[in-house]
C-alpha cells in the first residue's frame, strides 16, 4: 500500500461534473490498494459519467479486460501481487488490449519514474497527492486523443505500412503492436515526409491537449517508435533527430 497522509484527497478534490450524453458509458478499470483513494476516484469518474471497476491487486485485471475490454486503465504502480509496471507491460503485450490507454496514478513521482512508465507504455503519469479534478481532465484529455478520426487512406513508406482505418502498423511484412499515441504519431509523421517538426509542434498536432503532457514526452515516444519500426534504433532510417529542430521522418533512398 503507498503511505500517503489521510484525508489529503477530500481537501484536494472538489466533484467535476461535465457528463457523457452517450447511451454507453465509457468503462474504466482502476487498480489502487488504497480504499480511500480508489473511493475517491470512483466517485468523481462515476460522477461524470463513467462506468468504473476497482481492483485491489493486479489479480485477475488482464483476464477480466480480455473478457470485456475497458476504455481506459488507471493504475497504480505500487499494489499486491502484479505491480501497475507489470500490467501495463502485459496489457501492451495483449493484442486484444494493447491500444488501450494507460494512465499511471502513484505516489512515485520522480522524472525517472515518470519516463519509466512512459516507455513501458503509459499514455500519461499521474503523481500523488492528486487534485481529483485534475484526474477526471487528464482521463477525458487521453480518451478525447483516440476519438480522434485519422485520415483514411493506408499509407506505405519503405517497409512500413500503416492502415489508419484498422489501426495496423506492419515493419517488413510483419505486423508490430503500439499503443494508441505511437499509431498517432508515427501516421504524422509518416503523412509528412521530410518535414522537420519541433517537439511543440508534435504536442499541438498529435496531442492536442497539451497542458497534461510535456516535451520530454514526445522523446520518448520517438525512441519507442525508432525501437518497432528501426532495423537499428541507434542509427534510424526513417525517424531522425535535427538537433536543435526536432524530428523528421525520411523514405529511404
Amino acid at each position: 500500500m503507498n503511505a500517503m497522509p489521510k484525508n489529503w484527497y477530500w481537501v484536494l478534490g472538489a466533484s467535476y461534473c461535465v457528463h457523457y450524453n452517450n447511451s454507453v458509458k465509457p468503462s474504466i478499470f482502476v487498480v489502487e490498494d488504497d480504499p480511500d483513494i480508489s473511493r475517491l476516484v470512483r466517485h468523481h469518474l462515476e460522477n461524470d459519467g463513467f462506468s468504473v471497476r476497482v481492483y485491489s491487486t493486479g489479480a485477475n485485471v488482464i483476464s477480466d479486460a480480455e473478457r470485456q475490454r475497458p476504455s481506459l486503465f488507471v493504475l497504480d504502480i505500487m499494489v499486491p501481487g502484479k505491480d501497475g509496471l507489470e500490467l501495463c507491460r502485459t496489457v501492451r503485450q495483449t493484442p486484444g488490449l494493447a491500444s488501450v490507454p494507460v494512465i499511471f496514478l502513484t505516489a512515485k513521482s520522480s522524472e525517472a519514474d515518470r519516463v519509466l512508465g512512459l516507455e513501458i507504455g503509459a499514455d500519461d503519469y499521474i503523481p500523488k497527492p492528486f487534485s481529483p479534478r485534475e484526474l477526471v481532465a487528464r482521463v477525458k484529455a487521453v480518451l478525447r486523443r483516440f476519438e480522434r478520426p485519422l485520415p483514411p487512406s493506408p499509407l506505405k513508406v519503405g517497409d512500413i505500412a500503416i492502415d489508419p482505418a484498422a489501426m495496423i502498423l506492419t515493419v517488413g511484412g510483419q505486423t508490430v503492436p503500439t499503443t494508441a499515441t505511437e499509431f498517432r504519431l508515427l501516421d504524422y509523421f509518416a503523412r509528412h515526409v521530410g518535414r522537420v517538426f519541433s517537439r511543440d509542434h508534435l504536442l499541438d498536432s498529435v496531442w492536442r491537449d497539451t497542458s497534461y503532457v510535456t516535451p520530454r514526452s514526445v522523446d520518448v515516444y520517438v525512441r519507442r517508435i525508432r525501437e518497432k519500426i528501426e532495423p537499428d534504433p541507434e542509427n534510424p532510417r526513417y525517424l531522425k533527430t535535427v538537433r536543435g529542430a526536432g524530428y523528421r521522418f525520411e523514405a529511404p533512398k
